[in-house]
C-alpha cells in the first residue's frame, strides 16, 4: 500500500475518502493500492479529480471490461462505455439498489464522476450489505443462504428480461457473505410463496437500509466515487431543483455464488387456478412453467 495515500473513513460499516493520488495516471500498484482499499471499505471518494470523458474511461479500464448501460438510451454524451444522467426534477434511482443486478452477471464496480451538483440536496447513500446480511439473527441467516431470488428491468421498462440470484452471495475476493436482494430491481422470493415472499422482502429491504450499516455523502463537483456492487446498495436523494450531471462507468462482474446450494424447490401454483395465481405468473414464465390460471376460462373473442 502506497503510504502517501491520504485515507479518511466516514463511517463505522464503509466508506472512506482518499486524497494525494492522481486518477489519471494509475501505475499498476495504485491500482492494486485502490482494489484493496475498495475492499476495506466498499465505497471510495476521490475529490478534486475533474476527469474528463476519455481518462474516466481509461481508469474504469485497470478494473476490469466496461458497459455502459444495458437498457437506457445514452442521449447526452456519445460513449459506447459510459452513461450520463441529467437531472434536475427526479429521474434519479431513489430506491434501494445494486447496480444491474436483473443480469446474470451483475455489475462488479462502478465508478461514477460528479460532472455537475446542485448547491444542497442530492446526496447519495450507501448501505453495507455485509454488515446487513452479519446483523441477522443466526436462524434467519440460515433461511436466507437458503433461499434465491427473481431480479428483473421492470424499473428500465423492460420486466422480461430477469434472472434469479442466490439472497446470499459469496464475494469473489473478500470471501465475505452478503445479503443481495434490493428495493429496486428484486421481485420475488423463489422458494417461498407470494405473500411469504413479499413479508420477507419488505423486511430484508427495510434491515439494508438501517442508518448503522450507512454512509451519506454529500457531492462536489470535479468527485469521483467507486464502490462495490457485490457488497453494497446505494440510494440517491431526491430533494434538490439544481441541475445534476453524473457520468458512470460500469464494471461487469461475475456470476453470484450462493453461501449454500438452494434448499427448497420453487414455489408456485400450476393448478387450481385462484385469483392469486397471477402473482406466481412471472416466476412460472421465467422457470418454464405452464401454469392454470383463471385466463384459461375467458371467453373466446
Amino acid at each position: 500500500m502506497n503510504s502517501k495515500l491520504g485515507v479518511i473513513r466516514l463511517a463505522g460499516s464503509l466508506g472512506a475518502e482518499i486524497s494525494n493520488i492522481n486518477l489519471q495516471q494509475l501505475s499498476a500498484q495504485s491500482v492494486a493500492d485502490i482494489e484493496g482499499l475498495l475492499h476495506e471499505h466498499l465505497v471510495l471518494f476521490f475529490p478534486g479529480q475533474f476527469l474528463d470523458v476519455e481518462a474516466h474511461v481509461a481508469m474504469g479500464n485497470h478494473f476490469g471490461p466496461l458497459d455502459s448501460h444495458p437498457n437506457l438510451d445514452n442521449p447526452f454524451t456519445k460513449h459506447p462505455q459510459l452513461f450520463e444522467l441529467a437531472a434536475s426534477h427526479g429521474g434519479l434511482a431513489d430506491e434501494w439498489h445494486s447496480d444491474i443486478s436483473f443480469s446474470p452477471n451483475p455489475s462488479a464496480m462502478s465508478i461514477l464522476n460528479m460532472i455537475e451538483c446542485p448547491s444542497v440536496g442530492g446526496d447519495t447513500m450507501w448501505s453495507s450489505a455485509y454488515a446487513a446480511y452479519e446483523g441477522l439473527s443466526a436462524p434467519m441467516k440460515d433461511l436466507c443462504e437458503g433461499l434465491t431470488a427473481l431480479h428483473d428491468a421492470a424499473p428500465h421498462g423492460t420486466p422480461e428480461i430477469s434472472t434469479v440470484h442466490p439472497v446470499v452471495r459469496i464475494h469473489p475476493v473478500t470471501k465475505r457473505k452478503s445479503l443481495f436482494v434490493n428495493e429496486h430491481f428484486t421481485r420475488r422470493i423463489v422458494e417461498l410463496s407470494h405473500k411469504e415472499s413479499d413479508m420477507l422482502l419488505k423486511y430484508l429491504i427495510r434491515w439494508i437500509s438501517n442508518p448503522r450499516f450507512t454512509v451519506r455523502y454529500r457531492w462536489q463537483k470535479g468527485t469521483i466515487a467507486m464502490w462495490d456492487n457485490r457488497c453494497t446498495q446505494h440510494f440517491v436523494l431526491s430533494d434538490f431543483n439544481e441541475q445534476r450531471i453524473i457520468q458512470r462507468v460500469t464494471v461487469m462482474g461475475d456470476t453470484p455464488e450462493a453461501a449454500v446450494a438452494p434448499k427448497w424447490e420453487p414455489f408456485t401454483r400450476t393448478e387450481n387456478a385462484g385469483a392469486t395465481s397471477r402473482y406466481d405468473q412471472q416466476l412460472n414464465d421465467y422457470l418454464g412453467r405452464r401454469a392454470t390460471t383463471l385466463e384459461s376460462n375467458r371467453k373466446n373473442s
